[in-house]
This record gives structure tokens, C-alpha cells and sequence, in this order.
């Protein structure tokens, strides 16, 4: 028989919630049918209502980024940027000079000292003549070569230049073993070998 009076419906709601309270097997059995309604909400409802639209994006600062979607068959377009390029204005290029006559001349006691290593001396002797025409960085290198390797007893004739620019030079000067390519640069100190090379 339905119930048509506010008190019978007032009644059986009383009994409704009432029921949970009445031991503790029927809470624990209330709270179970809960969790179990709740979790089958969280999995349903968002598939009936749909994804939520995305968030916005944070502003992006000085940098434009493009959210259109690409076109089938076209490649994503990359992000584009208002930033500078990293070098504005291209780095300047070391003109050609005409040599240095005090950058000859290092390099010429420079090979007068490299090839001057007669029986019996020392690394560190020879070393000592080539430090006054050798950059400091350059001579912990220098150290590491034993003389007695050397295949070159004297300068056989006058520096060819290579390339001449305001700050280092590149020249070969002949041996009577192999040629010397040797560069020299402006230091503080003055005019420094900063390099060779046995040239066949």
C-alpha cells in the first residue's frame, strides 16, 4: 500500500538512516556499499559527461608558441621564438698582414735552440735555451719531448711564411732533418712560439 502522509514517509526515512546505527555489522556493511557506490561514480560519471576542457596555458614571456593543430599529412609546425639570435653581429675575421720582422726572428732562435741538443744534455737544459722564445702554456708540452729524439742537428736555411695576421704567424724553417712548422703569437712578453710540427 503506498504511502500517502508526510509522518508514514517521515517514518521510513527514520528507518533508512537508522539502519547503519543499529550494530556495528551494519555499519561496516553501510560504509563498504559507500565506498563501493563512490568509486563506481568516479569511473562513470566521466565517461558519460565527457573530458573536462584543458586548462589554459601560463603566459609565455617574449616567446610565441603556436597551438594550432596540425593538418593531416602536414608536419607539426615548431614552436617560434621573438628572442635574438645568438650572434647578432658576425664575429670579424683576422685580416692578412705583412710579417712581423720580431716574430721571424723568435721563430728563428726558437729553431736554433730546438735543434741544439748535443751528447749528454739534459731535458732540462734544453728546455731552458727554448723558455725566452716559448709561451708559458706551451712549455709544460715542450717538457714532455726528450732531445735525444730529435732527428735534427742545424737550421738549413731561412723561415718560408706561411700566414702573417696581426697577432700570431705561421712560417717553416728548414732542418737538416725535418722542416719545422712552427706559429708564433703576440704575447704580453712579446712574440712566443705557441706551436710546431715536424713537416716532411
Amino acid at each position: 500500500m503506498p504511502i500517502r502522509t508526510n509522518r508514514g514517509r517521515a517514518a521510513v526515512y527514520r528507518r533508512l538512516w537508522g539502519w547503519p546505527l543499529r550494530s556495528p555489522r551494519h555499519l561496516m556493511g553501510a560504509l563498504v556499499f559507500l565506498a563501493i557506490l563512490v568509486t563506481a561514480l568516479g569511473i562513470v560519471l566521466p565517461k558519460v559527461v565527457g573530458k573536462p576542457q584543458a586548462k589554459a596555458a601560463p603566459p609565455t614571456y617574449g616567446v610565441t608558441i603556436s597551438s594550432t593543430a596540425p593538418r593531416p599529412g602536414l608536419a607539426a609546425p615548431g614552436p617560434t621564438s621573438n628572442l635574438p639570435t645568438r650572434l647578432s653581429t658576425p664575429l670579424a675575421t683576422p685580416t692578412p698582414t705583412t710579417p712581423n720582422g720580431d716574430a721571424i726572428r723568435v721563430a728563428k732562435d726558437w729553431a736554433a735552440a730546438w735543434v741544439n741538443h748535443p751528447a749528454g744534455i739534459t731535458s732540462k737544459q734544453w728546455l731552458a735555451q727554448l723558455k725566452p722564445f716559448t709561451t708559458d702554456e706551451y712549455l709544460p708540452v715542450m717538457a714532455t719531448v726528450d732531445p735525444a729524439n730529435i732527428p735534427a742537428t742545424k737550421v738549413t736555411g731561412e723561415p718560408v711564411v706561411g700566414t702573417a695576421y696581426p697577432k700570431s704567424l705561421q712560417l717553416t724553417i728548414p732542418t737538416d732533418g725535418p722542416k719545422l712548422a712552427i706559429t708564433v703569437v703576440s704575447t704580453n712578453a712579446g712574440w712566443r712560439v705557441a706551436d710546431y710540427d715536424q713537416a716532411s
